[in-house]
């Protein structure tokens, strides 16, 4: 019979500093997400990149830093989002992405555990942890920015109230996003469905002042 050439284990590619730290955050991000970051274990994030432990605290230098990074990564994500769905889903519509986004049942979506809302929504809770107060401000902060130049675009195009000052109605947005835990708790049932209803469309009617998106000018 003729020899069989010995198998051998296929060699394991080598990621470079800048991958496997791309790789770390992508993991950390799925599980702060779905488990919040009291609940995050760092060992299930090596695990799941394929490192040992360790290899996370060279990376990051503790959980905390490591979260921080997380809600950095974050905001380039859903600023990214956002300006992808306007062109690909809205045709450069901002009062069609409004509408989306406000959409009934869509902000609870933004919330669902593994979702980067609920990712959100746990990171303003922790403010005993410096490094992740201050990302959490900078997060913030970008999304507010990326908001008022959507605004300011929906203005231009006469879909947004002119009257309206844009810093202000992005910092709405937001504001009625991140309450949206408060009102789940204090609200519970089908009354905090209609109230979330009747809040959005208030919003919506606020920033565009009543119009449909393709009736500006008419």
């Amino acid at each position: 019979m003729p020899q069989q050439e010995p198998t051998t284990a296929p060699r394991r590619t080598r990621l470079s500093a800048a991958d496997r730290r791309a790789s770390i955050l992508e993991a950390a991000t799925a599980v702060f997400a779905d488990t919040g970051y009291r609940r995050g274990r760092t060992a299930e994030i090596a695990a799941r990149v394929g490192v040992s432990e360790p290899v996370v605290f060279q990376n990051f230098g503790s959980k905390a830093a490591l979260y921080a990074a997380v809600l950095d990564r974050v905001a380039d994500r859903v600023g990214a989002e956002l300006r992808e769905e306007l062109e690909t889903c809205c045709g450069g519509s901002v009062a069609t992405l409004l509408d989306h986004v406000l959409a009934p049942g869509h902000i609870d979506r933004m919330h669902v555990r593994g979702s980067l809302g609920a990712l959100l929504a746990d990171a303003a809770a922790l403010t005993e942890e410096p490094p992740i107060a201050e990302a959490y401000g900078r997060c913030t902060r970008r999304l507010a920015d990326e908001l008022t130049a959507l605004l300011a675009r929906g203005q231009r195009a006469g879909e947004i109230t002119a009257d309206l000052d844009p810093a202000a109605g992005a910092w709405w947005l937001l504001s009625f996003v991140a309450s949206h835990r408060f009102r789940g708790t204090a609200l519970p049932g089908a009354s905090r469905t209609e109230l979330e209803n009747g809040l959005a469309e208030l919003t919506r009617r606020m920033l565009t002042g009543g119009a449909r998106p393709g009736t500006a000018g008419s």
